[in-house]
């Protein structure tokens, strides 16, 4: 082989395997969803929001009627604290923080118990979007999806498939049982 053929070669193979390296990347297909719309318009969001608020007024009822009880207890015990021994005054106070912190602990535990029952339920609808969001990308072609929250621009609709997921959804998951004893969610591994 010659020196000019043996350099056509190559550069012909070296070609061949850089080629790809610059092919043009994938044009981008997109669609748009609307997570937070998805929980406040379809079915299992609005069921699971009125089970939610119910849960949370009923805690606020509960630990109101506490509130209203240790506020009373707190006023009688400004009343009677200039009169009182001072180790009564002392027993007293620290009977009442403990109650103040008792009912703060209780408010704690139910504001868990409520984003816990939360994050179930809004897993539970992940769960069930997921492979409805996938088969309506296969159906449209798109190879990306993006929250409509991180659009800035666009120029044309038709991206938008928040409703197509919703109807989906809705047939799917029409309603869900908040579970107010669920398991805390596990942080996020770092």
């Amino acid at each position: 082989m010659t020196p000019n053929l043996r350099t056509l070669a190559f550069a012909a193979v070296a070609t061949a395997f850089v080629t790809p390296v610059f092919a043009d990347p994938p044009q981008p297909k997109i669609v748009v969803i609307d997570r937070a719309a998805i929980l406040q318009f379809s079915k299992v969001g609005q069921d699971i929001s009125k089970q939610m608020q119910a849960a949370a007024n009923q805690a606020k009822a509960d630990l109101s009627g506490q509130g209203r009880a240790l506020q009373a207890e707190e006023r009688n015990l400004q009343q009677q604290v200039a009169i009182l021994a001072p180790d009564v005054k002392a027993k007293r106070l620290a009977a009442f923080q403990a109650k103040a912190q008792s009912l703060q602990g209780a408010a704690q535990r139910k504001d868990d118990q409520l984003k816990a029952a939360f994050a179930q339920a809004r897993g539970a609808i992940e769960q069930q979007l997921g492979p409805i969001l996938q088969q309506l990308v296969k159906e449209r072609g798109a190879n990306m999806v993006l929250d409509k929250q991180a659009v800035v621009f666009a120029t044309q609709g038709g991206f938008d498939i928040t409703s197509d997921a919703i109807n989906r959804l809705n047939q799917k998951l029409p309603a869900f049982k908040i579970n107010l004893n669920a398991p805390k969610p596990a942080p996020p591994k770092k």
